[in-house]
């Protein structure tokens, strides 16, 4: 419609001016003849933005009603067997998002109980798509996923997923008080079981530092702090939920090296007798790991200690060497 307008004007503008220069109209007539073009545009115009307003509106709704369409996740099953060791097994296991483009190919692998395992790779390989089958965001396709011998299918998804603490790459912090975002994982905490937390995973000075301490509020998702302190808050709440097995996807990519260190060290005590999986771009932060799986398209190429993949000279050494090439000895 603007288009339309400017040509309009255009038009008026041309024969307005070849009329003027042969004497049968005046520039005043011309002035008019704009005056009542953009008059007559102008709720033609306002119509047609009304119109863009409600296709925006109906292209929002579409996809609210989609969201509150969707099935509730089916949250039966049985328990959790109890049980202090938690060995994990991936057997055979085949997954994909989209029917023709296969993620996880007969991938088998078996998490020790208490052990340290570290998934490594390019992106793309996997990684965390071995990760979110564990904790049954999605079903596999085929084979099985087993804690201690039994079927994770056949376990609720609430059961399985409260045995479980997992530090993601984005964090997730929501919009309540510190306090609260301390207890998501684990409502009975106490507060010297938060502290003692908040100081592994050296971010204890952050109530200090805000201006009600423990009774401030994170504002959308914690905006009113920095990446680097929402993920040690992220470490810090997975400490205080004090699960049997333990998922670092990343966990300290935002943070400095000192404080990774630092970190590093926290998380050896937090780790020791303690199911964990690790996934990371950093070899740094997996040196020290009992068994590294090292992936590529959704199969495991190679798996062994840090000191048995660089002898074979295979893809973690490729790995390495790009990453600590100026201090190979």
């Amino acid at each position: 419609m603007n288009c339309i307008g400017n040509i309009g004007f255009v038009i008026i503008a041309a024969f307005g001016g070849y009329f003027s220069i042969h004497g049968l109209i005046s520039v005043g007539v011309i002035s008019a003849f704009i005056v009542y073009a953009k008059q007559f545009s102008r709720p033609i115009n306002e119509l047609a933005q009304v119109y863009g307003q409600l296709q925006t509106a109906i292209a929002g709704a579409e996809r609210v009603f989609s969201v509150l369409d969707e099935v509730d996740e089916d949250k039966s099953g049985e328990k959790l067997k109890e049980n202090e060791q938690m060995e994990v097994t991936f057997q055979n296991v085949n997954f994909s998002y989209e029917p023709e483009h296969s993620v996880i190919q007969n991938f088998t692998l078996t998490v020790p109980s208490g052990k340290k395992v570290a998934l490594v790779g390019a992106t793309g390989s996997g990684k965390t798509t071995i990760v979110n089958l564990l904790m049954r965001f999605y079903d596999i396709e085929s084979g099985k996923i087993c804690i201690n011998g039994q079927d994770i299918s056949n376990v609720s998804r609430d059961d399985l997923r409260k045995n479980m603490a997992i530090v993601l790459q984005d964090t997730v912090l929501f919009s309540d008080t510190l306090r609260q975002n301390m207890k998501y994982g684990n409502e009975a905490a106490s507060d010297a079981q938060i502290s003692n937390a908040m100081k592994m995973s050296r971010c204890d000075d952050l109530p200090r530092r805000l201006p009600q301490g423990w009774e401030s509020v994170l504002v959308n998702s914690g905006e009113n702090i920095s990446q680097g302190q929402r993920q040690l808050l992220a470490i810090a709440r997975a400490f205080v939920a004090d699960p049997k097995i333990l998922i670092l996807d990343e966990a300290t990519s935002n943070v400095d090296t000192r404080t990774e260190k630092a970190i590093q060290d926290a998380m050896q005590h937090v780790m020791k007798d303690r199911t964990s999986i690790v996934i990371a771009h950093r070899l740094s932060t997996i040196r020290d790991s009992d068994i590294i799986v090292v992936m590529d398209h959704g199969q495991i190429v190679e798996s062994g200690n840090h000191d048995q993949l660089l002898a074979q000279k295979g893809k973690y050494y490729d790995l390495y060497m790009t990453q600590y090439a100026g201090f190979a000895t």
